[in-house]
């Protein structure tokens, strides 16, 4: 269970975290290329400018304990901003 956990700018290529408990995780600017993400739960998860290249997100991003509003764009995946009127 890593929810909540503190991993910001972790090296965590290839690493193994399919069906992991990342709910809450601040993984902003982590390198996560590689890692097995397959079936994790990132709902609420801060992913800004993750590195995300080759990971296996696999039923990560879906449903409702996707994170809301982002989007991978260029192997990063960051949030989409839009504004309301």
């Amino acid at each position: 269970d890593l929810d909540g956990a503190d991993l910001r700018g972790a090296d965590l290529r290839g690493a193994h975290l399919g069906g992991a408990h990342l709910g809450g995780a601040y993984l902003r600017g982590a390198d996560l290329r590689r890692a097995d993400l397959r079936g994790a739960h990132l709902g609420g998860a801060y992913l800004d400018g993750a590195d995300l290249r080759r990971a296996d997100l696999d039923g990560a991003l879906r449903g409702s304990d996707a994170p809301a509003g982002w989007v991978i764009r260029d192997e990063r995946l960051t949030r989409e901003v839009t504004e309301e009127r």
